[in-house]
């Protein structure tokens, strides 16, 4: 019997948290330790970008190593999982249902947005993983409609993730690496969006690009954001708490959330 699933949102971070020690590689693990096992998982990556939203229909999705310049360790990793193409037509008929344009590829594979974090959480791969794709060009309130009308799923035992970032800026990310210290702007953009899921706030979430204080430095482009969105909008009805908060170079912000 399928088991009412929460919805997670995690900071995926840099590749190398597949191979490397880290806490929030340790708190993905753990949190996942307290669930019910998924029938399946969707994943909500913000390194699937298209301008209209996709579903992911392969039965065998490969594993897409979609970055550069990392140890060759990466590049041999794999995670094998079975795709979940009868949930995806599912999703599908949600989206259709909800009066959203949307449809299915059967040939995508999983992206390291999708693939690190589950690494970490459900190591041995057995539960079917399926994504969704953003699209950059719409705004927030698209994104929450998706995460609503796809909140269904989680009666069907299906755990939603969205899997992107609190904060974004991978140019000061690296001028951090190189001994230049950024300002602490990634905990004030942090500390506003917190303050607003805590109290419930959808609407001036909505707002964020106006109203959050540095939000064209936290995020210059919006895709790693918008994945936040649609898992508020499919964990709508209670408020979320949080269960990892860290920093890298002092410019990442890698929180998690989780609504149950």
């Amino acid at each position: 019997m399928n088991v009412r699933q929460p919805v997670l949102f995690v900071s995926h971070g840099s590749p190398m948290h597949a191979i490397e020690p880290s806490a929030a590689a340790v708190a993905w693990a753990s949190e996942a330790a307290t669930l019910a096992a998924p029938a399946a998982i969707l994943m909500v990556s913000a390194h699937w970008e298209s301008q209209l939203p996709l579903l992911g229909a392969a039965a065998q999705p490969d594993t897409i190593h979609d970055f550069g310049g990392f140890p060759e360790a990466l590049y041999r990793l794999r995670y094998p999982a079975a795709g979940a193409p009868a949930v995806a037509r599912r999703a599908l008929e949600l989206l259709r249902a909800a009066g959203i344009d949307a449809g299915l590829d059967a040939t995508r594979g999983l992206d390291h947005g999708a693939w690190v974090p589950l690494l970490k959480m459900w190591p041995e791969a057995r539960v079917p993983v399926f994504q969704l794709s953003v699209q950059p060009g719409r705004d927030a309130a698209h994104h929450l409609a998706l995460g609503r009308a796809l909140a269904a799923l989680r009666e069907e035992g299906v755990l939603i993730v969205g899997s992107g970032h609190m904060t974004h800026n991978l140019r000061d990310w690296m001028l951090a690496w190189r001994g230049v210290t950024a300002e602490p702007y990634a905990e004030a953009f942090r500390d506003w969006v917190g303050a607003r899921l805590l109290a419930g706030d959808t609407e001036g979430l909505l707002e964020w690009e106006r109203q959050a204080p540095h939000a064209r430095r936290a995020h210059p482009t919006p895709e790693h954001f918008l994945p936040l969105f649609v898992a508020l909008g499919a964990g709508e009805g209670v408020l979320p708490r949080r269960f990892h908060d860290s920093l890298e170079q002092g410019v990442l912000a890698m929180d998690a959330w989780r609504w149950d």
